[in-house]
């Protein structure tokens, strides 16, 4: 089971909202070194204040990095442009040791080039909004797996 601990997310200044509702959950007024699974910050605070935390936890930079990686996946289907794909395969390379620092940067920028590009003809796109929220739930079971 992958844990952290508020002393560890309190050293990377949560926003106050998050923090109190995760202290408020913990029924605690200050942070500590307990023992914190990932999955209880799911179930108080979400997925995306969980992956937030990640940051408290660096030495599993790989495990998040691939996670990532998996959630680009569920939706590689709907990727129209080459460069979002190649992102993907460069991302899942670098957290395996098998890209440089260089190649991650020239594919964020060409991705960032191609979301912009598509946000264009994507605005108001009710099938992207269903398609979040099924891969959000599906990213939030994966998530619990990894981390329990």
């Amino acid at each position: 089971m992958i844990s952290t601990t508020l002393n560890r997310i309190k050293e990377h200044e949560p926003c106050k909202n998050g923090w109190e509702k995760l202290l408020k959950h913990l029924n605690k007024t200050k942070p500590d070194d307990d023992v914190l699974p990932y999955s209880v910050i799911v179930e108080s605070n979400g997925l995306q204040d969980a992956l937030w935390c990640c940051r408290a936890e660096p030495q599993y930079s790989k495990e998040w990095r691939l996670f990532a990686v998996w959630c680009g996946r569920q939706v590689e289907h709907l990727m129209k442009d080459k460069r979002s794909i190649n992102a993907l395969n460069v991302a899942e390379r670098f957290a395996n040791g098998e890209a440089t620092d260089e190649e991650r940067v020239a594919a964020w920028a060409a991705t960032w080039d191609a979301a912009w590009e598509a946000a264009g003809y994507a605005v108001g796109d009710a099938v992207g909004y269903a398609t979040w929220d099924a891969a959000r739930d599906k990213q939030t079971k994966q998530f619990l797996k990894i981390v329990s």
